[in-house]
């Protein structure tokens, strides 16, 4: 490898590597509307005042699919104190499949279609799938996970955030 393509392989990881931190500060949440699947909208100031996860999937994501089930867990062991989930299917998901998987996995959350891409976008232009976000009751992101999280390790963040005024 010549000294140009290791600059380039540098240049690559340190743009890869600030990338990865995007998003893990104390970030205001994008202000975006999420249109769910009963053609109802939810927007990020409407979830003011809730710890809430922001999950971008798809339907023909394996990982996604993988990690569903824990998802669920999550939302039915904290919804009840505070907590709230919107699992956001990304441009390219046939709104059929999205619907489809929804009612026959039964997801007892906010399930929402990002039709034109905005939602993905205003949110650090996520392309990779899943892609989670905590925010929290300030509705700042406090943690960004890309792939399937730590699921123990996401739960004591949940409870903490909900600890907080």
């Amino acid at each position: 490898m010549n000294a140009i393509s290791f600059r380039s392989l540098g240049l690559g990881l340190a743009l890869a590597g600030s990338l990865a931190l995007a998003g893990c500060g104390q970030d205001a949440a994008p202000q975006s509307t999420f249109v769910l699947l009963d053609g109802s909208s939810q927007t990020t100031q409407s979830l003011q005042g809730k710890v809430t996860l922001i999950n971008f999937w798809a339907t023909s994501c394996t990982t996604c699919v993988a990690e569903m089930p824990e998802i669920v867990a999550t939302y039915d062991k904290f919804k009840g104190k505070g907590y709230e989930t919107v699992a956001v299917a990304m441009q390219y998901d046939p709104p059929s499949y999205v619907v489809n998987f929804a009612e026959t996995r039964k997801l007892p959350f906010k399930v929402a279609i990002d039709n034109t891409g905005a939602v993905a976008q205003a949110w650090g232009d996520v392309k990779l799938t899943p892609t989670t976000f905590v925010v929290n009751k300030k509705g700042e992101i406090v943690k960004r996970y890309v792939g399937a999280p730590n699921f123990d390790e996401l739960h004591k963040l949940i409870e903490k955030l909900l600890a907080e005024a």
